[in-house]
């Protein structure tokens, strides 16, 4: 019997970032980096891949740790893998194209594109070599960066890059714009001013059957300069990610926005996308208009891909939490592929994976939470904040919402109530107020907290509550507090 699932959809003291699902036989396969919760930066911890049966996406198994960072001959160099992807080669083969990065992202985008194989999806890798041009040197063009890998019918084509506005500003080129695209790429003056378009960018390249041998030279697939095109407002910047739907190409990529997951269609592998739009925002950003101001979580780096899944589609994505970009989780939500070929933008939810609303009977961790939001929520970028604000945390094996403070909103999306009549809610903190509890918009009642050190739990009964709801937690009051779990009666 399947059992429920909530976002993240993997266990809460599991950080899996930058996923791109993959169905290889009978079972879906999550690959990405892997951070530290609490980490210090990103992708601190060796690939670790969890998967679970196309049947039932409730059910995920943790696979263990396919491939080390030290098996990489750089890892002295640099010692962190980034966001990798998977793809079954034509002789049966399961290869990892990933890059390394030192601390921080230092001499993340200095190359090349490393390359491991292994003969089932899930087990142990080992270091084949990397992409390589003709005459067995490094291939270092454009910016190394994010590999998404796909096979299109016996051609395998690696997409890759990295973007920023430096040669859209009208002062470009300056001498500190050319030595800051020195510094942060490792190339040189004469690769950055020589590049047609830019250095930067989208693009794509195709291998031999060896998986190294560079075939087809890199190209970009989408022009660097997007102003006056229909990519201006969600230009590239990083997560290239390809899947191809009905004959059509679908090139999902994070924007400059930084928070968002795009995606570009063309017929074509290498040429012609056209945008398309956003698919999901980790803060909720444009749903109902919403604009970057009014997000509803911290946002930050956003990375993922789409799949289809026993005949639904899904977006796959990550949230960020410990203030930071450096503890990301997986999550995913259901999507729709309209006849025409586009992708609605979706709300981000609790239920994700689930099939529909969570039962609301029993307990459930608080640190489900989709929205978690002080009215004014940061953006990640790239350091721990050290001031306050609502976010998800941990204490030994305890995960939870904390710095929760007045004016904070938590959110769920979506419980189905079936004759319920009282919420718990397990806090602790020096905090003396209360939590006003609303299903959807019908205020519920509240709970009252007073200041207490060790965990301890509040109950808002009310009269009997059924059908399908959003919930929402707002405290008013003083002080600041954690809640650990809510429950349901």
């Amino acid at each position: 019997m399947k059992k429920q699932i909530c976002n993240p959809f993997l266990p809460l003291n599991v950080c899996i970032p930058d996923g791109e699902p993959h169905i290889f036989g009978d079972r879906v396969y999550l690959f990405g980096s892997h951070d530290k919760l609490g980490g210090e930066t990103f992708c601190m911890l060796d690939y670790n891949v969890y998967s679970a049966p196309v049947t039932d996406l409730t059910d995920w198994r943790d696979e263990g740790v396919i491939y080390t960072a030290r098996q990489d001959p750089d890892y002295e160099n640099r010692k962190y893998m980034y966001a990798p992807d998977v793809v079954r080669g034509n002789d049966g083969r399961y290869y990892l194209y990933y890059c390394m990065s030192g601390e921080f992202g230092n001499g993340g985008y200095f190359g090349p594109i490393s390359v491991a194989v292994c003969d089932t999806p899930a087990g142990k890798y080992e270091y084949l070599g990397c992409v390589r041009n003709k005459d067995g040197t490094p291939m270092n063009k454009y910016i190394c960066f994010d590999p998404g890998v796909i096979n299109d019918d016996g051609i395998i084509r690696v997409y890759y890059g990295t973007s920023y506005d430096f040669e859209e500003r009208e002062e470009f080129p300056t001498e500190e714009l050319i030595n800051t695209e020195i510094n942060m790429f490792g190339k040189t003056r004469e690769e950055i001013l020589g590049t047609p378009d830019s250095v930067m960018g989208a693009v794509m390249l195709t291998v031999e059957d060896d998986m190294l041998t560079v075939k087809d030279e890199p190209r970009h697939i989408i022009p660097y300069r997007v102003k006056g095109t229909d990519f201006e407002e969600h230009p590239f910047y990083e997560a290239s990610s390809i899947r191809k739907i009905n004959g059509k190409y679908y090139f999902i990529y994070s924007s400059q926005q930084n928070h968002e997951l795009c995606y570009a269609v063309s017929d074509c592998p290498d040429r012609a996308f056209k945008f398309g739009g956003t698919i999901v925002s980790n803060g909720d950003v444009g749903i109902n208009g919403r604009s970057e101001k009014d997000r509803l979580n911290m946002t930050g780096t956003t990375h993922g891909s789409i799949e289809n899944i026993n005949g639904d589609w899904y977006v796959f994505y990550h949230r960020l939490t410990h203030k930071s970009d450096y503890s990301r989780q997986a999550c995913a939500e259901k999507i729709a592929l309209l006849p025409d070929g586009s992708i609605r933008q979706v709300e981000i939810t609790s239920c994700g994976l689930n099939g529909g609303p969570l039962k609301a009977k029993g307990e459930y961790p608080a640190a489900i939470a989709c929205n978690i939001t002080n009215g004014n929520m940061p953006h990640g970028a790239n350091r721990i904040y050290d001031f306050s604000f609502p976010n998800v945390n941990h204490e030994g094996d305890e995960v939870f919402v904390a710095e929760i403070a007045d004016g904070t909103m938590i959110g769920y999306k979506y419980f189905d109530f079936d004759r319920v009549t009282s919420i718990s809610l397990c806090c602790k903190g020096e905090a003396d107020g209360r939590f006003e509890i609303f299903a959807g918009e019908r205020r519920l009642g509240t709970a009252d907290i007073t200041a207490n050190s060790e965990w301890a739990t509040v109950t808002c009964s009310f009269d009997e509550l059924s059908g399908a709801y959003s919930l929402y937690l707002y405290y008013r009051g003083e002080g600041t507090l954690s809640l650990l779990k809510i429950a349901f009666e």
